[in-house]
């Protein structure tokens, strides 16, 4: 499939707002569901840009309120400016090395029996983390955002850089980064939707950049449809991972990967599905 039908694209626009801020990989997600609706290639690849575009929106939209304090204070608050170091800190890691190695990942790992592979591989950790925090609950240091420091968010931003690799999910590598590394789980899961901002946005940009000749009017309808479906999705999603970290642990995510990712290596194997 050269170009998005209307009900592809509304259903990978849920898709990618629904699992973007949560730790189970959009990435891997949408890879899974191409392969399955048959929209893979290098106009697929155009199409993720512009949804992601739509769930970066709908978190700028909920701490917009934040995120103006932030740019306004900058000339005269220094935890305004300490808050925007740490952004950039953290985002460096990921940004580099995703320069450096983009290509050779996109190359071998973006398919969908290796993404299979890192959702089982960050499920273990997401559950030896959970435990750790649970049996050693003096590990946590920083309950709130604004206390952070330029060393926990540079610690962070090399976490997050483990999630070129698709599959593993960005959102998880640096929730779960930041509690390895003392943040609470409401801290960790509030910094991953601010670094999401300028991390996913650089992204965007490069790929749109890149692969704007495989833009096509034709196409506007059904990119706007996932972009709208993305966007409302993940407004949704964000307001409720707020209220569940604040009561909830990120134990059935991790069981929920391990299914998922088991079920395609098993299809794959048993050839009961030709993965593409």
């Amino acid at each position: 499939m050269d170009h998005p039908t209307l009900l592809v694209a509304l259903i990978l626009g849920i898709v990618e707002g629904l699992t973007e801020f949560l730790p189970i990989s959009s990435t891997g997600h949408l890879i899974v569901a191409g392969s399955l609706l048959g929209y893979t290639g290098e106009q697929a690849k155009v199409y993720e840009i512009v949804i992601q575009a739509g769930a970066i929106l709908a978190v700028c939209w909920e701490y917009r309120a934040r995120l103006v304090a932030a740019l306004v204070g900058l000339p005269t608050r220094p935890e305004a400016r300490r808050f925007v170091l740490n952004l950039v800190l953290a985002f460096l890691p990921a940004a580099i090395l995703g320069l450096l190695f983009s290509k050779l990942i996109k190359r071998h790992l973006f398919a969908p029996v290796p993404v299979a592979l890192a959702f089982v591989v960050g499920a273990l950790i997401i559950l030896w983390t959970e435990r750790r925090q649970r049996v050693a609950p003096s590990t946590i240091r920083i309950d709130s955002v604004d206390a952070m420091r330029w060393p926990d968010a540079l610690k962070i931003g090399v976490a997050q850089a483990f999630a070129l690799i698709p599959g593993t999910s960005r959102s998880g590598a640096t929730i779960i980064g930041g509690m390895l590394f003392g943040l609470s789980r409401p801290a960790a899961t509030e910094f991953s939707f601010f670094l999401a901002i300028p991390t996913l946005f650089a992204a965007c940009i490069y790929e749109f950049v890149r692969n704007r000749a495989l833009l096509s009017t034709a196409d506007l309808q059904a990119f706007g449809v996932g972009f709208v479906a993305a966007f409302v999705s993940a407004f949704l999603c964000v307001r409720w991972l707020i209220r569940y970290v604040s009561r909830h642990d990120f134990v059935p995510f991790a069981w929920y990967r391990i299914a998922f990712g088991v079920l395609i290596l098993v299809t794959a194997w048993s050839g009961s599905v030709s993965w593409d």
